[in-house]
């Protein structure tokens, strides 16, 4: 909020440059937070998709998870007004990537309730099929 009364002083000043470059500010700081909202949420669907592939089966409450993270996922994504999608495909590979290790450290407290830590767990998996899958499911959602 403390950033839209500084915008409104800019503005109430004539300071337009000042104000130009506060708008690109919080451009970015709305965009980080969108991001960031969307890694969470593909942290949670690689979650559940590792306990599905290493157990070889699911549970309802997993495939609720999935869902709920890849509505949230689109919904986050969507521009509204313009139409379109803040992430494209590049964007949203590179997060499953940097996300993937989170959620197999997460996944090892759960997977055989617990018995392997995340390097063994990492070995009973496939790790570019799970960050595959993680990428369809979002792309499928969207239809």
């Amino acid at each position: 909020m403390e950033e839209l009364f500084e915008l409104r002083k800019h503005i109430e000043q004539g300071n337009y440059t000042a104000a130009m470059a506060l708008l690109g500010e919080m451009e970015e700081m709305s965009r980080d937070d969108k991001i960031n909202k969307i890694g969470s949420l593909i942290e949670i669907l690689i979650l559940h998709i590792i306990k599905q592939q290493a157990e070889q089966r699911s549970a309802r409450s997993w495939e609720v998870s999935i869902r709920n993270a890849l509505d949230n996922i689109e919904d986050i994504n969507k521009r509204r007004k313009s139409g379109g999608y803040y992430l494209d495909k590049a964007e949203l590979e590179q997060i499953i990537a940097e996300r993937y290790l989170r959620a197999l450290r997460r996944a090892s407290l759960e997977v055989y309730e617990g018995r392997f830590d995340a390097s063994e767990l990492a070995e009973k998996i496939d790790a570019e099929k799970i960050r595959l899958e993680s990428l369809n499911l979002i792309f499928e959602s969207r239809k």
